[in-house]
């Protein structure tokens, strides 16, 4: 019959591909090539252009999958503004004294115990202006200055900060009043908050802005830092809170040039501040 009449390969034959006999032996074939193993047992031969071919797309097809794949996988690791998400600010700034002088003020603060290093803070207002030619500038930047006891820009973000701005007759919002603050619709003021990022080294850049109706005049923000047993807690639920302070309703210029302002104010006594034991070395916790 047929079956018994059929021949096998000619003894010459040579295979596109030696030692395949089966779907798990092509597998097992395809994979060699595509991670060089190379265990030996199994070759492209020469007979077979197509088969060269085929070889040639499949390495080109695996450079294609791991450079894309370590692509990803760097990415992932290595994308900054997932570590700027931690980075908060509140949701309203406020105006109200220290010091005796109107001041700007914001808090800023970061959710992660990894630190940023070299973390610098800037704040721009952006009005319209106009200049002495008439020339209008739609947008005009005025870097605005902060007070820092560290010097410059730098800050150390162990906890969060009220970072302020004194309002003197240097400051663009040295002529701003409550009364006219909700009429100066232009106004925004942007918060640039940029820093490293300690375990990946990578710079990472946090921002903001506050337009005029969301800053509030004659409010201070609630403390949020506690202390207890020598450790420091952080109560980031009130992280955005205020409370209304007594404040002076005119401009920075007005209780500049009259000192008389500041006497009819109704302040509280200034608080004690509890001495610690050196011994102790706060740590902070996050509640």
């Amino acid at each position: 019959g047929l079956g018994e009449g059929a021949a096998g390969p000619p003894a010459d034959f040579v295979p596109c591909v030696t030692s395949i006999h089966s779907f798990a032996s092509a597998f097992l074939f395809s994979i060699e090539v595509q991670v060089t193993i190379g265990f030996g047992g199994r070759m492209v031969t020469e007979e077979c252009p197509a088969a060269i071919l085929v070889l040639i797309v499949q390495n080109i097809v695996g450079l294609v999958i791991n450079a894309i794949m370590l692509g990803c996988i760097f990415m992932k690791t290595s994308q900054a503004h997932r570590r700027a998400e931690t980075l908060i600010f509140s949701k309203h700034a406020v105006i109200a004294l220290r010091e005796g002088k109107l001041c700007f003020m914001l808090r800023v603060g970061d959710l992660r115990k990894s630190m940023i290093i070299s973390a610098t803070i800037r704040m721009q207002v952006v009005k319209k202006t106009a200049s002495l030619e008439g020339e209008v500038v739609p947008l005009n930047q005025i870097d605005i200055q902060m007070e820092n006891p560290v010097g410059g820009n730098s800050i150390f973000l162990v906890s969060p900060l009220i970072i302020y701005h004194v309002i003197d007759k240097n400051s663009p919002l040295y002529d701003i009043s409550p009364l006219n603050l909700h009429h100066h619709e232009d106004l925004e003021i942007i918060v640039i908050l940029e820093g490293v990022v300690e375990t990946t080294g990578i710079t990472t850049q946090a921002r903001t802005s506050y337009l005029a109706d969301e800053i509030l005049w004659g409010q201070r923000f609630v403390p949020i830092v506690a202390e207890e047993d020598g450790r420091y807690s952080v109560d980031y639920s009130k992280f955005g809170n205020t409370v209304k302070v007594p404040t002076p309703s005119c401009t920075a210029r007005q209780l500049e040039e009259d000192k008389s302002i500041m006497d009819t104010m109704p302040f509280s006594p200034k608080a004690t501040i509890r001495k610690r034991s050196v011994k102790l070395k706060p740590k902070f916790t996050v509640s």
